[in-house]
């Protein structure tokens, strides 16, 4: 289950579980200020348990979906598809919105083509890790 939310603690916990702590992001670059103007999501599991969490900031007629984050114990069980689809849903229902943005890890370039992105520009480094841009027009 997928639902937008305002608890930011909970958000903030699993992002520094996979970011922080299991990716080795520097807390300063992974607080960048920017939650207070975004939408968070939230993914839950059967059981209501918090597994995930995606973020969605927007600028003119692009809607970025960022801070994209699963728990380890939950991957491979379609919450991050869904927290990607969430997105996009919530994007299209945006009056002006015309086209979704995101920084993917490179691993995941092929999860964001299955659901639609294609990969543009050169590969670039963010807090150590390989990443491209990635965007789906709607």
């Amino acid at each position: 289950m997928i639902e937008e939310t305002a608890d930011l603690d909970t958000c903030r916990a699993i992002r520094r579980a996979v970011f922080i702590v299991e990716q080795a992001v520097p807390e300063a670059e992974e607080w960048d200020g920017r939650d207070g103007d975004a939408i968070h999501l939230l993914a839950r599991d059967a059981t209501g348990a918090a597994i995930g969490t995606a973020r969605i900031l927007t600028e003119g007629q692009t809607g970025k979906i960022g801070r994209v984050a699963v728990l380890a114990s939950a991957r491979g069980t379609g919450a991050g598809a869904a927290l990607i689809r969430a997105a996009l849903d919530r994007l299209r229902a945006m009056p002006g919105i015309s086209r979704a943005k995101l920084g993917a890890q490179t691993h995941a370039i092929g999860f964001y083509e299955k659901l639609g992105f294609a990969a543009y520009g050169p590969e670039y480094d963010d807090a150590g890790i390989p990443h491209r841009d990635m965007a789906l027009e709607f």
